[in-house]
């Protein structure tokens, strides 16, 4: 069986050190809004009754905001990058 999203989100926010308030913040960044209690129930243990899989719309959006919060945003059309 192979990694899931929550697994592969889960090995990113260790990898990262990041925190639920940081994951929101990258998340905005792509204007993808999630909730410190939705981000709860994605990183909870697979037999709780709360438990919430992380669906692949959230995952790439996370990943997209991820890239911009490491490299900075795509200059636009036109713009010389630095």
């Amino acid at each position: 069986m192979g990694l899931t999203n929550n697994d592969i989100l889960k090995k990113l926010r260790v990898a990262h050190k990041l925190r639920d308030t940081d994951i929101v913040e990258i998340c905005a960044l792509v204007d993808f809004k999630v909730s410190k209690g939705e981000l709860g129930a994605l990183f909870r243990n697979e037999e709780h009754p709360k438990y919430v899989e992380c669906g692949d719309q959230i995952l790439r959006n996370f990943l997209n905001g991820l890239v911009v919060h490491l490299r900075g945003p795509m200059p636009k059309k036109g713009e010389k990058s630095k």
